[in-house]
């Protein structure tokens, strides 16, 4: 299965050089926070709106990770009204299977 996450592009750069992604969202380690919070492709628009409106999008890429790949738990967390999928351990590059640009609020 295939789950998206917003990724700072530094940080997605340090996690290349480095071999895994040891962010859970904005400025908070998946050490801190316990976990990386991911969305659904239907997800990533709100949380974009939500939580990174104030940056350029070119700052941002979003990561797609395939579950499969995973070396690491990761499942399904009720959040409010809905689930988000939340990865429970840094997560290996080689699990990132696209990392793709944001595209800009007036593309939208």
């Amino acid at each position: 299965m295939l789950i998206h996450h917003l990724a700072l592009r530094a940080d997605w750069a340090d996690a290349q050089a480095t071999g895994a992604y040891t962010w859970s969202t904005r400025g908070v380690t998946i050490a801190e926070e316990g976990f990386l919070h991911g969305s659904r492709p239907d997800q990533v628009e709100g949380v974009l709106a939500r939580f990174y409106a104030d940056l350029d999008p070119a700052e941002l890429v979003l990561l797609d990770i395939d579950t499969d790949l995973l070396d690491v738990p990761w499942r399904f967390d009720p959040v409010g009204d809905d689930e988000y999928p939340h990865v429970y351990g840094p997560v290996p590059v080689a699990a990132v299977v696209a990392a793709r640009d944001v595209p800009s609020y007036s593309d939208k």
